[in-house]
């Protein structure tokens, strides 16, 4: 009998804290052009066919006055397309629909989360029913994230003038 060549997978406890390596392949992340394009496509059909939750929070980041922070609609960020995302901030918001696949949810924001972009989820139901509560809930978001930037930025440059 001859023996069998098996998989040797990584302890996911090694690969938890670090993140992926940059390529130089689609736009920084490793995914080839054709992969990209399609999500790319893809993202493009869902901002033509988006939840009335979608909506009515797009309606909302269209007339509010947040600076210099943006939120775009349906952006691809990597291999996952996020409901809405602010570069400048690193922050993504994912809106839960009903009869959504939870876990496969959680492994993309936690592939996000693993290259330093924060995710939200927010229920579709809960924009519908309490807008204002959403977008406090956004705004302490946001605060958080820019606060998290300053202290990163600070620790920076306390360690280059040392």
């Amino acid at each position: 009998m001859t023996d069998r060549k098996t998989l040797g997978l990584r302890d996911p406890s090694e690969t938890a804290d670090t993140a992926p390596n940059l390529k130089k392949k689609g736009r920084g992340w490793e995914i080839s052009e054709k992969r990209l394009d399609a999500l790319h496509e893809q993202a493009r059909e869902m901002r033509r066919h988006s939840s009335e939750a979608h909506k009515a929070l797009a309606e909302r980041f269209a007339k509010a006055n947040m600076g210099p922070f943006t939120f775009k609609r349906h952006a691809v960020v990597g291999s996952a397309i996020v409901d809405f995302n602010c570069h400048k901030l690193g922050m993504a918001i994912a809106i839960d629909e009903e009869g959504q696949n939870d876990t496969l949810a959680k492994r993309r924001d936690k592939s996000l989360e693993s290259v330093g972009i924060r995710v939200m989820r927010i229920a579709a139901k809960d924009i519908l029913e309490d807008m204002d509560a959403v977008l406090e809930r956004i705004t302490l978001g946001m605060r958080s994230r820019i606060a998290d930037k300053r202290e990163r930025r600070a620790a920076h440059n306390e360690g280059r003038s040392s």
